[in-house]
């Protein structure tokens, strides 16, 4: 199995809204993939909580996929896709593992 790691730090003003706006903005896209891409194995999402340190990155990202294959697939699907190219306006950077889970 292949876990896929992201975290994504938004900007603190884009497109209108808040960094943590565009945060749960962008959890909510997120959360909705498994339901077309299936197969997705496991997703989970997580926003900074509010008293941990303000530095840390807003949102990540744990997704388990059967291969690499898959995660491949999954990179280029089209509702990934969107929300990627959310993303792409909101986010100041993003860190990213993928590794083996036995």
């Amino acid at each position: 199995m292949i876990r896929h790691v992201v975290m994504f730090d938004f900007l603190e003003e884009a497109e209108g809204r808040s960094a943590m706006e565009n945060a749960r903005i962008a959890q909510e896209m997120l959360e909705k993939l498994p339901d077309s891409i299936s197969w997705i194995r496991r997703s989970e999402t997580g926003l900074n909580h509010p008293d941990a340190n303000q530095a840390n990155y807003h949102l990540c990202l744990i997704a388990d996929f059967d291969s690499k294959e898959d995660l491949e697939r999954y990179i280029v699907h089209p509702e990934h896709v969107k929300v990627g190219e959310f993303m792409k306006k909101v986010r100041r950077s993003r860190s990213c593992v993928d590794y083996e889970v036995e």
